[in-house]
């Protein structure tokens, strides 16, 4: 019997496995994170060690890298805190979700990329300076072509990256310069462009502009002492006014600077252009001395005593950014006095003679609006469940404190008005009927009171001078200081 033949049939053919995509790759500076490592640690080290700053040279002249390596090891940087570019990680999420690998590959030095990349779960693993070589440039693009030989995309932000774009397979521009993109362009294959936002836009609002309402207050003693008609005193005051603007805008940045990490833990102050990165520190570091030197110019045109004045207001805002604003009570008095210098500044500009009523006025009433500050942050973080206020001496325990000392000084400055009129402006001859300054107590008791209540329903803003020129009822009360103080002095019959 015939044995059947076997039949043997074909084995199923193997399907081809899909390539493993290709690696995207993240710089770390101005791409993951808004700002600049080094710049972040530099600042940080001098903070702490502000005697100390010799030694940045001495590690510079050992290299970038050696500077880096000791910097990300005695320098505090609160890393969970550091802003980050939440478009260009939802993408790179999107390109994980994928299959991609991500990786990091930055000029910073390994210790502090690592911390940062703990914050994002799907980063494969990070490529950095190691205290020998600095990863930038022309090195960063020899490590990662012999680390992914098939090949990698790359994100970046600045010149340096087009070495790496120009071995990539494809790029990712992130908010880099127009010049930047174009060159991009010219070099590979660009896969996606995050566009970049008016940098002269955010360095404008990082001078607050709005704050320069409280430097109207150099035209009170020229107003007072009847020099209004005086060319020489208004070109004098008009010029002391622009020199506070820029010596105020130059050290609200240095305020900024200083109060970098205690900013970006505060709910409202994160999105201030420097603590939120968007404006980079090196260009905040740069206006510093700009708005400085060009306030001092003004202030020289003004004359020598407002220069010097202007000197002494400089001085008074560093050693409050510097450390006073962390001392409880003596702070509010500190503010309070560098209203009262706006004031001293507008009597030498203009030359007219002192007033004591109106300097202890000027302390006690801004005083009790610094303590309204205050109550406001204060009041913020027990709203939120904390018990101390970042970067200032205060807990939340101490609000009916603030309370209570903020709304004295509010009457304080009315009774000094009350005292001054029966003293001193019956001498006066610059009014023509002293009877309508009795307006005066009354509003200004009813602005306190307002401000307070409002500070105690928690409806204030940060600022209460910011409040207070947006503020309907504040600028109705205001409208009626105004009328009683020209009534007064044009003799209207009451």
């Amino acid at each position: 019997m015939r044995k059947a033949a076997a039949s043997i049939s074909p084995a199923p053919a193997r399907p081809e496995r899909s390539p493993r995509p290709i690696p995207l790759v993240l710089d770390l500076d101005g791409t993951v994170v808004r700002g600049n490592l080094l710049v972040e640690t530099a600042l940080a080290f001098l903070k702490a060690h502000p005697l100390k700053a010799f030694m940045l040279l001495l590690w510079l002249l050992r290299g970038r890298a050696v500077l880096k390596q000791n910097l990300a090891a005695l320098a505090e940087v609160d890393v969970d805190a550091l802003p980050l570019n939440h478009e260009l990680i939802a993408y790179a999420a999107e390109q994980a979700g994928k299959g991609r690998q991500v990786f990091i590959a930055t000029a910073a030095d390994r210790a502090i990329a690592a911390k940062v990349a703990r914050r994002i779960p799907f980063v494969s693993g990070v490529i950095a300076s190691d205290g020998r070589t600095n990863l930038k440039g022309q090195a960063k693009a020899r490590a990662l072509s012999e680390r992914f030989p098939d090949g990698f995309d790359y994100a970046g932000d600045a010149r340096a990256d087009l070495s790496v774009w120009k071995l990539a397979h494809a790029a990712v521009v992130v908010e880099a310069a127009p010049a930047v993109v174009a060159s991009a362009r010219r070099s590979v294959d660009v896969a996606h462009v995050f566009p970049r936002k008016s940098v002269l836009r955010v360095a404008a609002r990082s001078l607050r502009p709005h704050q320069w309402a409280k430097n109207a207050l150099v035209f009170v003693p020229m107003v007072l002492s009847g020099k209004l008609g005086d060319h020489a005193a208004l070109a004098a005051t008009l010029a002391a006014f622009m020199a506070m603007n820029l010596v105020a805008s130059a050290t609200y940045l240095v305020n900024d600077l200083v109060d970098l990490a205690d900013d970006r833990r505060h709910w409202s102050k994160r999105e201030r252009p420097l603590a939120s990165g968007r404006l980079p520190l090196l260009a905040g570091l740069a206006m510093v001395p700009v708005g400085l030197l060009a306030g001092l110019g003004l202030a020289a045109l003004a004359g020598v005593g407002t220069l010097a004045a202007v000197c002494l207001y400089i001085a008074g805002t560093l050693a409050y950014s510097l450390g006073l604003k962390r001392l409880p009570v003596l702070d509010a008095f500190a503010l309070a006095g560098l209203f009262t210098l706006r004031l001293g500044v507008g009597i030498v500009a203009c030359g007219a003679p002192p007033s004591p009523w109106l300097l202890v006025f000027s302390m006690f009433l801004f005083a009790s609006l610094s303590f309204a500050k205050r109550h406001t942050e204060v009041a913020g973080v027990l709203q939120r469940g904390g018990s101390e206020v970042r970067g200032r001496g205060y807990k939340t325990v101490d609000l009916p404190l603030i309370l209570a000392v903020g709304v004295a000084t509010g009457m304080c400055a009315v009774l000094i008005m009350v005292l001054y009129i029966i003293d001193d402006a019956f001498r006066q001859s610059f009014y023509g009927n002293v009877a309508w300054l009795w307006g005066f107590p009354s509003i200004l008791f009813l602005f306190v009171c307002r401000i307070w209540l409002m500070c105690q329903r928690g409806e204030m803003d940060s600022d209460p001078v910011a409040f207070a020129v947006r503020d309907r009822p504040s600028l109705m009360l205001g409208a009626g200081l105004t009328v009683c103080f020209l009534a007064a002095w044009m003799g209207a019959a009451a």
